[in-house]
């Protein structure tokens, strides 16, 4: 967005005739706007664009789901977060990852895994 902003001024201060940049090449004066689509697509490509508007995404979800609940009467927690997608478990897995080696291995036996 800066690019853009110091590509129009320039160029507004090129067409008037007014400042340095009146007595500037044009490739100069034009440059800031060809860094600008550089960048876009350097955004776009890395994906930077698609996951601020994630964030931004999540943290408005975050808050209207607070609102709601002091709506409610309800104080959120602090310090509380969702589960994050992907996070569950089968039965078997939770056996699997705990402790226990009894279920683990009665898991095992049965062929379960």
């Amino acid at each position: 967005m800066a690019f853009l902003i110091v590509g129009i001024v320039l160029l507004a201060t090129k067409l008037a005739e007014f400042g340095p940049a009146a007595a500037w090449d044009w490739w100069l004066v034009l440059l800031p706007f060809g860094l600008a689509v550089a960048w876009w697509g350097f955004a776009d490509s890395t994906g930077l664009t698609q996951r601020r508007a994630m964030d931004k995404m999540e943290k408005t979800k975050v808050d209207r789901r607070n609102r709601n609940l002091e709506a409610l009467g309800l104080a959120p927690r602090p310090g509380r977060r969702g589960r994050a997608a992907g996070t569950f478990q089968t039965a078997a897995a939770a056996r699997r990852n705990a402790k226990d080696p009894v279920s683990a291995a009665a898991d095992e036996a049965a062929g379960r895994r």
